[in-house]
């Protein structure tokens, strides 16, 4: 399988030159060059298959050719140490459960499997990687945890100061060795802009073996398909049509559902359900995007104004805003809608969710009024993560894993920084070297 660059369709490279220069030097994202399209018999045998069996299926098909069978074996085995349950909440009402892994959030999934893939390409190798990243919340927790203590591996992640949780940034500051957290003051957009930045600086690039390990990067995007079909596995008897609401906000986990589309799985329709930041939203409508200033709210890792993954959706369908709409419609929520929405989950249905499964829970709720389906809504972080607005939206005492309460006897390692590139590459620098 080659990989093209989206902004200059005539570079083509490896699984091995797209995974660890996750960004092309014309800032282009790559997607493989062709979406392979799983076997008739696969669907026939999905139910019968465990999340293991579905995630080898799925990925030898568009990986296979670059990875050894036993290779792959050994990455899914690393990845899914977890369940992803669907659970029915009414008839023709579910949600798929996504934080059952090491840090409670849905990003694990990509994180584990990007991890073990990169520690394959890269041995041998006799120059350190440097993965830089930048996250909104639930991005750096996993990563931190999925590349600790790798071999050849260094870690950098850039947050924004503030607009994380307080659990979130306990998660993703509290490791040291071979992770650093850089505190930025600004936004998601700020972190995100000085990542980029990076990735085309002559200096930087002549000196560090730079790659990302958030969406940008395909080996973090396309795992977080395997999830979709495992959740059509669960689904008894025939559903269909079926239509799946995915809280969004860099648009990597939609972006990765529309893959699976593309790959076969039969669902009917795709929802992006957003915060108040929701320039792709206004994209569906009115077929002019149009990026814009971050806005803070309360499911911040949704707080995205410019998101990295909008241009690989375009691309995906020719850019025909027509073709796009066919497969993804979209609603957006402000924040007393998304605290509504977390009273109405648990009043009505005994559901405790947090902050961002509540605005999937809503689009869901929005599109099914209009279109009769079975509807599966995505809950990507447990809602412990937002301990402290989850209990003052629902009045509900929230049950805190264990591996959040070892949190508190943590203390947090972090370097503060402007948000400007210079101080940021001057940082950069001296701590990967």
């Amino acid at each position: 399988m080659k990989f093209y660059n989206i902004n200059n369709p005539s570079e083509r490279v490896s699984l091995k030159q797209a995974v660890l220069r996750s960004l092309s030097g014309s800032s282009g994202l790559y997607l493989p060059e062709q979406i392979p399209v799983l076997p008739h018999s696969f669907f026939r045998n999905l139910r019968s298959q465990d999340l293991k069996e579905t995630a080898f299926a799925v990925s030898e098909v568009m990986l296979g050719d670059d990875i050894p069978a036993e290779t792959l074996e050994g990455i899914i085995d690393q990845t899914f140490t977890f369940p992803i349950p669907l659970k029915q909440l009414k008839q023709n009402l579910y949600v798929l459960e996504l934080f059952h892994g090491p840090t409670l959030a849905f990003k694990d999934v990509g994180a584990r499997f990007m991890s073990g893939l990169f520690s394959w390409l890269v041995k041998g190798e006799d120059k350190e990687v440097t993965i830089l990243t930048a996250t909104s919340g639930d991005t750096g927790s996993a990563v931190a945890s999925a590349f600790f203590g790798k071999s050849g591996i260094k870690v950098v992640i850039l947050y924004p100061s503030g607009k994380v949780s307080e659990i979130q940034e306990k998660q993703l500051t509290t490791m040291g060795g071979n992770i650093t957290a850089l505190e930025v003051n600004g936004d998601f957009d700020d972190c995100q802009r000085l990542v980029k930045m990076a990735f085309v600086d002559d200096d930087l690039n002549s000196g560090l073996n730079l790659t990302s390990a958030n969406s940008i990067n395909f080996a973090r995007l396309f795992p977080q398909s395997i999830y979709y079909f495992h959740a059509m596995a669960q689904l008894p008897g025939k559903m269909e049509p079926v239509a799946i609401s995915v809280p969004s906000g860099n648009f990597g986990n939609l972006t990765a559902g529309l893959i699976a589309k593309k790959m076969g799985l039969p669902v009917d329709k795709f929802i992006a359900s957003c915060n108040s930041n929701h320039a792709v939203t206004d994209y569906l409508s009115s077929g002019i995007y149009v990026p814009s200033k971050t806005i803070k709210t309360i499911s911040n890792a949704m707080d995205v104004g410019n998101p990295n993954n909008f241009p690989r959706i375009a691309e995906l369908y020719n850019k025909d805003h027509n073709d796009v709409t066919k497969d993804l419609t979209g609603y957006w929520y402000n924040d007393d809608e998304t605290r509504s929405g977390m009273v109405e989950l648990f009043e009505r249905l005994g559901y405790l969710s947090d902050p961002h499964g509540a605005v999937a829970f809503l689009g869901l709720s929005e599109y099914m009024k209009r279109n009769d389906c079975t509807g599966i809504f995505i809950e990507t972080a447990h809602p412990a993560k937002f301990l402290e607005e989850v209990e003052s939206s629902t009045g509900v005492k929230v049950p805190v894993p264990e591996p959040l309460l070892k949190l508190k006897e943590l203390k947090k390692q972090a370097v503060k920084i402007e948000s400007s590139f210079s101080d940021f590459k001057e940082i950069l620098i001296r701590r990967t070297r």
